[in-house]
Formats: C-alpha cells, structure tokens, sequence
C-alpha cells in the first residue's frame, strides 16, 4: 500500500500443558515458552510497531511470591529492545547464583518469564497521546488472584463512548474512555461478580478459608462470563484474558472480523493473529493449525483442560478482506493465492487501457507489498497471450498461412515486459520523516531504473489499494513520469474504498479517502452539489434512530455516478500539475466481484459497499459525514464523553 495506513494491533498467546522441565529436557531449552513467543511476535511485526507489551503468569507460585508479571515499552524496536532486556536480566541472575540456568524450577522461581502462560501485543499508536501506558496488555489487580485480570486484543470497539457511560451508570470511575479499558473493566466486573457469588455461598456452609480459593477457581464459568461481557460490545475483537488462577481464555467477534488462529498439541497451545506465525513458530503443518470459530471462546483452565464453547448465537460471517489483499503476511499459503488471484482478476482492465499492445508495454509494482498480486497480474498477461497465439496459429494452419514470417510475427511480438521500476531509499524516507515540511523531496523516496521505458510505452504499475492517494499524487507519480512514457496505468488490486473501517483499521475519516473526494468533485462538476447538505440532514436523522434501525446514508453520495467515473475522477485528482510530463493518468480499482472470486472465504467489504456486519458500523459511517460536512477532525468513533 503506498499511502502510509496503520491498521489493527496482533497478539500472541501460549499455554504450556507440560512441566518447565519437560522443554529443558526435550529440546535442552530452559526457556522455551518465552523464546516461542519471541518468535511468535516478531513472525507478526508487520501487525504494530509503535509499541510492545508481554505479560506472563506462573502456576502453583507459594504464598508471598508473586505470579503476574508484565513488560510494555513504545521505544524504537521496542519488541527487540525488551525480549533482550529480559534475556539480559536472565543471564546477570544467572551469573550471581541466583539461578541455576539446568534447574526448571529456579528458572520459575527467578525470571519473570519462566512461567507457563505467556502473551504477548504487537500495537499501533491510534492517538496523538499514544505511550507506554496505552500498550497491552493490561492489568486488573487483586489480592484474590480469582479476581486478577490481564487482557490484551486486536480490537476496536464502535461504540467506546457508549461503553464507557455504561461504566459510569454502573457507578464505577473509568479514568479514560477507551475501548481497551471498557473491555477490561467490563470482563473485570463480572468476574468479580461471580467471584463473590462463589465465595459467600462457600464461607456460608462453612468452608475453611484456606480451601476457598481452590474451589473458587475450580467453579469459574469463563463462557458465562465471556458471554455476559459480550453482550454490550459492538466490533471486531480477538480477544486474550488471563485470570491469576491459571485460567485463560481467548474469544473472537461474532462475525469473524479480526483473525485468530491456534495450534494444539499435547505440549502447548498457542494462539496468534496470523495462522502462518504458528506454522512457523512450531514447524507445524497448514492443517495443524485452525481458526478459532467466530463467536466462541477457546478456555484453557488451570488444570490445563482446554474447551472450546460459543458465546453468544451464530450470526454472518464478515472476515476483514484487507487482511488478505494487504495486512496479513504474503507467506500463508492461501493468501499467497489470494493476492495473485487478485492481480490476475486485472488483467482484462489492463488490456482495454493498453488497447492490447503488450509490446509497448511495460509493466512493475509499487510497493513491495504488491509483489505477489504483480505475480498474478504477469501470470494472467502470459495465459491470455499464450491463448492468443494457440488460437492465431490454429487459424492460420487451418487456413494454409503458416509460415516462418507468421510464426515469428506471432510467437516474438506483443509479449508481457516486466520489469523492476521502483524502489525505496530508506534513508531518505526516514529523513522526511523527521524532518516535517520538507515536501519537495518526498518525489525522490523512491529510485527509479532509467532507460527501461521509451516514450512510446505504457507503464503499467500495480498497488495493493489506493486509500487517500496523497503519496501516489506526491511521491509515485512524479517518479515514474521521470522515465517519461507515453501512458501511466496505475492498478489497485482492491476496490474503490468509499466508507470508513471502525473495527481495528486506521482509516475512518471520510474527506480523507481519494473515492469520496472525487464523488464530491463530481456532484461539483455536474451542478448536484445540493445532495451533500441532504445527504447531511440525512445522516443527522439516521443518528437519532436506534442503533439497530441505522441505515448508510452516505451510499447516496454515489450513486449518481459509475464506478468508471469514479475512477475516472480519481486519475484527474492524482495527476501532478507540477511536473514536466504531458502524457496520461489512468487509475482503475479492481471490482468487488472479482474481489469476492479471489477471497471466497473474506467477506467482509463494507469498506467498498458500505454494507457493515455491527450496527455499529452505520453510526460510525453516518458520523463520519457529519465530521466531513462541519470540518471536525478526529475518528468517528472517538468522541468525548
């Protein structure tokens, strides 16, 4: 993706089903769990890099030590710098005797992270305050430990504020209104509402005291409670809790929209945001490790039983599609043929733009990231030539006209030129980066290969989505006019994105999205500029009904125009003024059809239809206009109380 887009945090989960000792003798590795997680993070460093939280929770510790422990850091390579401060801290223990790096159990009673439930949180900073204290996870203390509760996601909650009023009605005193703490507190609450329930009918039959928090812990109902917690809750969640018996849980939305996988053997499980992670992690197989259904919550009790339970009724499945044209990493084996799949649904748009001269044609990808659908995109181009030439020299056996001139004209000419046009100086990214207001170099992030293009070519260039444009218009453009073709075509292996996401990813201002800004030009153009301010009272309506009852008023702004206008407009939009090249933009996005044949399984689009699976998502899009119209700035979903 070539404009800057930050998108949904990943988190990482194991539970060890055998002793500390059984992995130092096995694979003679005294800290094998946290080791794992290490890699478990770092396999998902694409999903957050702003900041970095582990916690880690040891069984049976005695009476008078402690058991919870938790690490955070928004340093530069923060996942770095605190897996190797840890491991520092390992070793100087190590060197004074306080721990005997042979023995499993001094391990456990000295490192912090010599335990058996370990997690871990991978984050992007979503507000201008972002620091360490915003990172997962967090704590919720007790001296009960049936009461103690630690909580890291990948979530965005649509209704925060609502959340947090709840709070207060309750009669509790949130210190700030996010979604993290509402989920904790909200889960906390419950806990230790059955936590009491548990405890006075224990003390009224007269159990000892000392027996009390065995039985308490052995009577949690952790579907109930996930279950009683969820019901107020609207979005994209995958969630991970650790209760300071040992119990653990991790749930995942209803609809299926944040991703959660899992690998189960008889030593561990493990949970992750991306399935590919675990495969690596422990040298698993694709159909070792499966997706934690939609709507239910995997329970890993104390004593190490593991169930698997919904929580609330089954409802339509929405997975996030950006996962798979964009976010997740390109080395799962179905999102790798996704994403060519993606490139290769392009080809007929290519061809139409090109009027067919795939001689005169050069053809690359910008970013990197696009690299697999560039794949797909190349390997689509060579099956429809290859279909051409077969049917050419049919025709011209069947009509006696082959000869040597009509091969060579037909084999050697008009074939797919790929080439390496584009790459980044990160070094000079970095020092625009700090160095605000410095826009005349942003044209220059990238080094282009010169004399590959000749002025009588088109230079095809595909993107993995074009959200805002802003670096396409500043940066990309002006690099690739300099190589000075006849013709820039630039692709977008996802559709025109029309509506704000409130379930993780960071792009919910609607001015902001290049689709809308050539809408509202169009309305300009055409005299329809009216249909704004009723789109406005519109959506003023739409917020005064009951959440369920919300519909998107904002589809209107569309629908007077065809998604080749649109894109139309957009190419208008994206072309320097300030360059000195006269040739043509063309940008065109790839269908939401041809999208859903590439991703059967991610359904989720309401990015491109604005159809959302939470009710939720209607307030947050009807709001968002209503930012846009009176120029407030800010997320739809982040209001004050």
């Amino acid at each position: 993706m070539s404009d800057p887009l930050k998108h949904e945090c990943g988190l990482a989960f194991i539970r060890l089903l055998k002793p500390l000792a059984y992995f130092k003798d096995k694979y003679d590795q005294p800290l094998y769990g946290f080791q794992k997680l290490f890699l478990l993070m770092e396999k998902q460093h694409n999903r957050g890099q702003d900041g970095v939280g582990i916690g880690s929770l040891k069984l049976d510790m005695p009476l008078g030590q402690s058991y919870l422990f938790r690490r955070r850091s928004t340093r530069k390579d923060s996942l770095s710098a605190v897996v190797n401060e840890e491991l520092a801290a390992f070793d100087q223990l190590c060197e004074r005797g306080v721990i005997d790096p042979e023995d499993p159990d001094s391990i456990k009673a000295h490192f912090d992270f010599g335990s058996e439930l370990l997690l871990g949180h991978l984050r992007y900073g979503t507000s201008g305050l972002f620091n360490e204290g915003s990172c997962h996870p967090f704590v919720r203390r007790s001296n009960w430990p049936t009461k103690t509760l630690m909580v890291c996601g990948n979530f965005n909650m649509t209704n925060a504020s609502q959340l947090v009023e709840g709070l207060i009605e309750r009669g509790q005193h949130p210190v700030f209104g996010t979604d993290t703490q509402t989920v904790l507190e909200e889960i906390g609450f419950h806990l230790d509402e059955q936590h009491t329930e548990i405890y006075r009918e224990l003390r009224d039959s007269g159990m000892s005291g000392r027996d009390i928090p065995n039985e308490i812990s052995r009577r949690l109902d952790i579907p109930g409670l996930i279950k009683v917690s969820g019901e107020v809750w609207d979005g994209g969640y995958a969630i991970v809790g650790i209760i300071g018996n040992g119990d653990a849980f991790v749930l995942r939305d209803p609809h299926g929209i944040r991703p959660c996988s899992f690998y189960h053997s008889e030593e561990l499980i493990a949970f992750a945001s991306e399935r590919v992670a675990l495969m690596t992690a422990f040298d698993a197989e694709q159909d070792e490790v499966h997706e934690l259904p939609p709507g239910s919550v995997a329970v890993i009790k104390a004593s190490g039983e593991v169930s698997f339970v919904r929580f609330c009724e089954e409802r339509k499945e929405s997975p996030c599609s950006f996962e798979r044209i964009y976010f997740s990493r390109g080395n799962d084996p179905d999102i790798y043929k996704e994403r060519k799949a993606l490139g290769e649904a392009l080809v007929p748009q290519i061809l139409q733009s090109i009027d067919h001269n795939l001689e005169h044609t050069v053809l690359s990808f910008v970013p990197n990231t696009a690299e697999v659908a560039y794949y797909g995109m190349m390997e689509g181009l060579r099956k429809h030539r290859r279909q051409e030439v077969k049917a050419a020299l049919l025709q011209a056996h069947r009509e006696g006209t082959l000869d040597e001139e009509i091969i060579d004209d037909l084999i050697l000419r008009n074939w797919p030129r790929d080439e390496k046009i584009a790459q980044k100086d990160i070094k000079l990214r970095t020092f625009i980066s700090q160095e605000k207001g410095r826009n005349q170099l942003v044209s220059h992030v990238y080094d282009i290969s010169y004399g590959v293009v000749q002025p009588q070519d088109h230079l095809v260039v595909i993107d993995d989505s074009i959200v805002r444009g802003t670096t396409l218009r500043r940066s990309i453009l002006k690099m690739l006019s300099r190589t000075n073709p006849k013709k820039i075509v630039i692709l977008s292996t996802a559709p025109q994105i029309r509506y704000p996401d409130c379930y993780g990813i960071d792009m919910s201002e609607l001015g902001k999205f290049i689709a809308f800004q050539a809408a509202i030009d169009l309305l300009k153009k055409r005299g329809r500029y009216s249909l704004v301010k009723e789109v406005y009272q519109r959506c003023l309506e739409e917020l005064e009904k009951p959440l369920g009852e919300m519909q998107n008023a904002v589809q209107r702004i569309y629908e007077p125009f065809t998604e080749d206008e649109i894109s139309g407009q957009v190419s208008e939009i994206v072309t320097p003024r300030d360059i000195h090249w006269d040739g043509e933009v063309q940008v065109l996005f790839q269908t939401i059809g041809n999208l859903q044949k590439a991703l059967p399984e991610n359904s989720g689009v309401w990015y491109f239809d604005g159809n959302y699976p939470t009710p939720g998502g209607y307030a947050v899009v009807n709001r968002a206009f209503v930012h846009y119209y009176e120029k407030r700035d800010g997320r739809a979903y982040d209001l004050p109380l």
